[in-house]
């Protein structure tokens, strides 16, 4: 059975989907958000940091809905609706959909996404992001429908629209790991394992702002450390090659701007930083403490003890 609630404004609504697992979660349960990590998106549903509320992105996301959805109209021919309510599927409860428009006389619903034409290359040969259709199978095993349709704009210049058929081998996949999720990590109020996603270490930072001063022994983590020393080893020697490789297209180039070679081009540009230079300003300004200019954080930073040998 499906249960539709209806909030009274968005603290009310943000405070209903903490406790359930949403479409634009989804993507992020199973390692597929460039935005965010399990470990991230259990920091949020847990309360150890605050729900992401939205930035200048989404909210020009918002504005646009209404124009998209209209284009989506014009192109298809179809009619949507909206959708004001919160869907609960008692099959899923740890789940919730927030759709974005439903699709008249049809079962079927819409998602529309608005993205910056940077990301243009994540739709070439037909294709469109895997936290994209994350979403939409969510939202096809909570509403139990049979299609979903995607409405993409890209950089305000291209428009795009997808259909997503009912899978069921896509939806048991996609719920599984849903459900392992939130009874394992969620409710157990157990961590689920670290990764290197930027939104993990961001998130860490978040929880770990401040520096106690105490040492403490961290057990049996010779084998993280000594690991971490190998892969170091050769991150520098990867390094060293590609940086062989990068000096001797630069001898090719001299002062040429661009070089072609094929299916590939490179450019060697002077290019003027915004960033200040530090030194040359307290040269020429001694007597300004810029001190208090100095941002903080916390340093993270492994060293080895060398052995002594006799």
């Amino acid at each position: 059975m499906i249960t539709k609630i209806k909030t009274n404004g968005r603290e009310e609504w943000l405070a209903l989907r903490k406790q359930y697992i949403g479409g634009s979660d989804a993507a992020a349960v199973v390692g597929l958000n460039p935005f965010a990590s399990p470990f991230s998106l259990w920091a949020e549903k847990t309360g150890n940091l605050p729900e992401f509320e939205g930035n200048l992105a989404t909210e020009v996301g918002t504005y646009l809905e209404e124009f998209v959805a209209k284009k989506f109209e014009k192109e298809t021919g179809k009619t949507v609706r909206r959708c004001n309510l919160s869907l609960v599927n008692d099959k899923y409860p740890w789940a919730i959909a927030n759709v974005d428009r439903l699709v008249v006389g049809e079962d079927a619903g819409l998602e529309i996404k608005t993205t910056s034409e940077l990301n243009m290359k994540r739709f070439k040969n037909g294709e469109y992001p895997d936290n994209y259709f994350c979403q939409c199978c969510h939202y096809l095993a909570v509403t139990g429908k049979a299609r979903w349709y995607l409405a993409v704009l890209i950089g305000n210049r291209e428009f795009r629209t997808f259909t997503i058929d009912r899978d069921e081998d896509e939806i048991a996949a996609l719920m599984q790991a849903e459900e392992k999720f939130w009874c394992d990590y969620v409710l157990a109020r157990k961590t689920p394992p670290v990764d290197g996603h930027s939104a993990t270490g961001e998130t860490l930072k978040a929880l770990y702002s401040e520096d106690s001063g105490e040492s403490i022994d961290l057990g049996d983590c010779d084998r993280l450390f000594d690991r971490r020393k190998a892969l170091t080893g050769q991150q520098k020697a990867l390094k060293e090659e590609i940086d062989g490789i990068d000096n001797e297209i630069k001898v090719r180039l001299g002062n040429a701007s661009r070089g072609l070679c094929g299916r590939w081009s490179v450019t060697w540009k002077e290019q003027r930083t915004a960033a200040l230079d530090r030194e040359k300003i307290k040269a020429d300004y001694p007597e300004i403490d810029f001190s208090k200019y100095a941002s903080q954080s916390r340093v993270f930073r492994v060293t080895e003890k060398k052995e002594r040998t006799a």
